[in-house]
């Protein structure tokens, strides 16, 4: 598995490569003499006016089906006298007398 890497690295300054020889046409000189007259044609001349051919990928989306079925949830309330709705009463608390 080094040999991805490797590649995309490789590829990766290839393009920067290119770039820069776009960008300096004094480095693009040193390449060949000839790169300053009208009519010269190269892969830095046609990188740099943006002639370069990609690949095109079309992915199809799937959009995947959810069924989702729901009950409604019926909700009602009841009168009740207030006694029962309240917690059990306590009585005060006993004191032992002390005579």
């Amino acid at each position: 598995m080094t040999g991805k890497p490797a590649l995309s690295g490789l590829l990766v300054a290839l393009v920067l490569l290119l770039n820069a020889l776009a960008a300096s046409p004094a480095l693009h000189e040193l390449i060949h003499k000839d790169a300053d007259q009208a009519g010269h044609d190269c892969a830095i001349t046609m990188f740099a006016h943006g002639q370069v051919d990609s690949a095109s990928g079309e992915v199809p989306v799937a959009v995947p089906l959810a069924l989702i079925e729901t009950t409604p949830s019926i909700i009602f309330s009841v009168p009740s006298t207030a006694i029962q709705n309240l917690p059990p009463g306590r009585a005060p608390p006993v004191f032992s007398a002390v005579s």
